[in-house]
């Protein structure tokens, strides 16, 4: 019995053949998914929404409402996490029968803290999208001038 050192290609190859002398033969691409898609078994959705801690049963530790001051709030939790470790490992050595309440706490500052700093996400993609549109148009100018 013979084998193939590499597979055959894929069938739909045969609608890109002409695609050197004529690139519009080709086939366009599918248009983006929106709403809801199952991948891999796992439903998604297209939506950007961060969902709130208590969506996810984890008590929030900073306030609630929408002018959250957010350098000081993950400053307050930072403070608060590297406390709870230092009374994980006393209780550690002290009551080591306690210490899952103290992991329990210390989860919670954790997801307090991704939690805020997912929630600066958009805000960091806008400034990060015009540096390198700044960066982009001086490139642009620079080349222009030579």
């Amino acid at each position: 019995m013979a084998t193939a050192t590499y597979p055959p290609p894929p069938p739909y190859y045969r609608l890109y053949k002409d695609y050197s002398e004529n690139p519009s033969s080709a086939p366009e691409p599918p248009p983006p998914i929106e709403g809801t898609y199952v991948c891999f078994g796992g439903n998604y959705t297209t939506e950007d929404v961060l969902p709130s801690l208590e969506e996810q049963g984890v008590p929030q530790l900073y306030p609630k409402d929408s002018n959250v001051d957010y350098k000081k709030e993950l400053r307050s939790l930072n403070r608060e996490l590297q406390l709870h470790i230092l009374e994980l490992a006393d209780v550690l050595v002290e009551r080591p029968s306690q210490y899952a309440k103290r992991i329990g706490e210390i989860s919670s500052i954790f997801k307090n803290l991704h939690h805020l700093l997912n929630s600066l996400r958009p805000h960091q993609v806008k400034k990060i999208s015009l540096f390198i549109s700044q960066r982009v148009s001086l490139v642009c100018a620079s080349l222009l001038f030579f």
